[in-house]
C-alpha cells in the first residue's frame, strides 16, 4: 500500500506537468479574423473600418524600370482611366493578369512613359489592344480565386522599348526563384492605401512565404498556382491598380499581381509563373514573332515622287523563313487623302515579288508621306517603309486636320470619341487636344501618326450639361501646325 507522502508527491508532479500547458494556452494571442479577398483592380472597394496605408514603398520611374507599362480602360477608376499595371515582354506583347481583361468592362489600351498619371502629357506612347489571350484554365470572372490569373496581350502598335529592356519571364525551370525565403520586388501605379490616391509609380520589396502560413483569407491560397509574398501586418504590399504588375526575383518576373485583402492590409498574392503557367505565357509571347532575319519584305525602290492625280509604282520583294515558303498577304497604311494602293497580286508566297502602284487624286495634298508596307504570313508580320512625295513635297507643306464626326452628344461623365485624320505635312505628326471645362485632356490612340494617317481620340465628358468645343492641334516634324474642332454636347 502506497503511503500518503508518495501519493502527494505524484499529485504535485502531475500538477506541474499540466500547469505549463494551461499557461501556454492562456498566453496565445487572439487570432485575426479571415480577411475578405479581392482582386486589386481599380474597382477594389475597402472593407469597412479604418484605412491602412499598405504600400509604404518608394517612388521609382519608368526610366529605371523600362519594362513597366500602364493599363487603361474606358471607365477605369484611376487617373486617365488607369486600371492595371503590366510588363512589356515583346515588340507588341504585354504580360498582365487575366482578371484585368476578363473581370472588368470597357475598351482597354496601354500608356507608356509616365511616372505620374495625375499630370497629363508626360507619356511617350499609347496603343490599343489588338488581341489578348488568358490562360485556358482561367474560365471566367472571379477565376482568380482558383489561380491561373495570367494573360498575354498583343498591342496594335510597336512598343518603344528595345528588346534588351523587355521583362524576362520565368518558367517551370525556375522554381527555385519562388522558394520561401526569397526576396523580390513589386511595382505599380496602384493606391498607397485602400482608400487613398493612385496613379504614381511606386516599388516595394517583399519576401516569398510558405503558402501554408498565408491562409488568412476567405479564399484558399493555392501554392501550386499562386505565390504568397509580403507580410500579415500591412507594413507594405500591393493595392488597387497594381493588378497585373510584375513581382520580380533576381531580375526575372516570377509572379503577376493577382489578389489580396479587400483592405490591402495583409499578404499580396501573385499568379505563379515558375510552373506551366510561365511556360504557357512564354509560348504565347513568342507565338506571333517572325523568325529573325528570315521572313521579310522590302521595296525596290523604297521611295517615289508623283504629281497629284498621277501614279507611281514599285516592286515588293520578300524572303522566306527557314521553315520554308508561306502565304503572305500584302497591305499598305499611311496613305494620304485620295490615294490608294493597288497590288499585282496582293497575296504572294514568301520569296516571290509583287508590284504595287500608288495612285493619287487631283485633290491629294502635296507633301511627303511615310507609308508602311505590311506582309502578314503564318509565322508573323514583317514591314517595310516607303516614302511617297506628292507634288513638290516641300517639307512643312500644307497640313490639314479633320475630325469625323465633328460633334457628338453624350451623357454626363461618359466618353466621346472621334477619328482625327491629318493630311499633308511631313515626318511624324503629334496630336494634342484641349478644351475649356474639360476634366481631363483628350487621349489619342496613337499619339503620333504619319501624313495621311488617322488616330482615335477619346474625351471624358464633364458632369455639367453644356457644349464643350475641343481644339485638336496637329504638329509635324517641321513645326507646321493645323487645327480642327470637335464639339461635345453634354445632356
Amino acid at each position: 500500500m502506497r503511503s500518503p507522502r508518495v501519493i502527494a508527491t505524484l499529485a504535485l508532479a502531475a500538477a506541474a506537468a499540466v500547469l505549463p500547458m494551461v499557461s501556454a494556452v492562456a498566453a496565445e494571442p487572439p487570432r485575426q479574423p479571415l480577411a475578405k479577398a479581392a482582386t486589386p483592380t481599380d474597382l477594389l472597394k475597402p472593407e469597412e473600418g479604418p484605412t491602412t496605408k499598405v504600400v509604404n514603398g518608394t517612388r521609382t520611374t519608368v526610366k529605371e524600370n523600362p519594362h513597366l507599362i500602364t493599363g487603361l480602360r474606358v471607365g477605369g477608376g484611376g487617373p486617365q482611366g488607369a486600371s492595371c499595371t503590366a510588363s512589356v515582354v515583346g515588340k507588341r506583347k504585354i504580360l498582365t493578369a487575366a482578371h484585368c481583361m476578363i473581370d472588368v468592362s470597357g475598351d482597354k489600351s496601354y500608356l507608356y512613359g509616365d511616372d505620374d498619371l495625375n499630370t497629363t502629357g508626360d507619356e511617350t506612347f499609347r496603343t490599343k489592344v489588338a488581341s489578348y489571350k488568358v490562360h485556358p484554365k482561367y474560365t471566367g470572372p472571379n477565376s482568380w480565386k482558383n489561380g491561373y490569373d495570367v494573360a498575354v496581350i498583343t498591342t496594335a502598335d510597336d512598343i518603344p522599348v528595345p528588346e534588351s529592356q523587355w521583362a524576362k519571364v520565368a518558367g517551370s525551370g525556375d522554381s527555385a526563384l519562388t522558394a520561401p525565403g526569397k526576396s523580390g520586388q513589386a511595382m505599380g501605379w496602384g493606391k498607397v492605401s485602400a482608400g487613398g490616391s493612385s496613379g504614381v509609380l511606386y516599388k516595394t520589396t517583399m519576401p516569398v512565404n510558405d503558402p501554408a502560413n498565408c491562409q488568412v483569407f476567405d479564399v484558399t491560397v493555392n501554392g501550386d498556382t499562386m505565390v504568397c509574398v509580403g507580410y500579415n501586418d500591412g507594413r507594405t504590399g500591393t493595392c488597387s491598380g497594381d493588378s497585373g504588375g510584375p513581382y520580380t526575383v533576381d531580375g526575372v518576373v516570377v509572379g503577376v499581381v493577382s489578389w489580396g485583402a479587400g483592405n490591402c492590409d495583409r499578404y499580396s498574392i501573385m499568379a505563379r509563373l515558375t510552373n506551366e503557367m510561365g511556360d504557357w505565357a512564354k509560348k504565347e509571347i513568342g507565338g506571333d514573332t517572325p523568325i529573325p532575319g528570315k521572313f521579310a519584305v522590302g521595296l525596290n525602290p523604297n521611295s517615289g515622287k508623283v504629281e497629284p492625280g498621277k501614279y507611281v509604282s514599285t516592286t515588293v520583294t520578300s524572303t522566306a523563313a527557314d521553315t520554308g515558303a508561306e502565304d503572305v498577304q500584302l497591305s499598305v497604311s499611311g496613305l494620304p487623302s485620295g490615294a490608294n494602293a493597288v497590288f499585282q497580286p496582293d497575296s504572294i508566297r514568301s520569296g516571290e515579288t509583287s508590284k504595287v502602284t500608288f495612285t493619287t487624286a487631283a485633290e491629294t495634298p502635296k507633301g511627303v508621306y511615310k507609308l508602311t508596307l505590311s506582309g502578314k504570313g503564318t509565322s508573323g508580320t514583317a514591314t517595310a517603309e516607303y516614302t511617297l512625295t506628292v507634288g513638290e513635297g516641300t517639307p512643312g507643306g500644307e497640313i490639314a486636320a479633320s475630325a469625323s464626326p465633328a460633334s457628338v452628344t453624350v451623357q454626363r461623365g461618359m466618353f466621346a470619341e472621334t477619328t482625327v485624320t491629318v493630311n499633308g505635312g511631313s515626318g511624324t505628326i503629334s496630336l494634342k487636344g484641349s478644351g475649356q471645362g474639360m476634366s481631363f485632356p483628350p487621349m489619342f490612340f496613337p499619339q503620333t501618326i504619319s501624313p495621311g494617317g488617322s488616330s482615335e481620340m477619346t474625351a471624358f465628358a464633364p458632369f455639367n450639361p453644356g457644349t464643350y468645343p475641343i481644339t485638336i492641334t496637329a504638329t509635324d516634324s517641321n513645326g507646321k501646325t493645323a487645327t480642327t474642332t470637335f464639339t461635345v454636347t453634354v445632356q
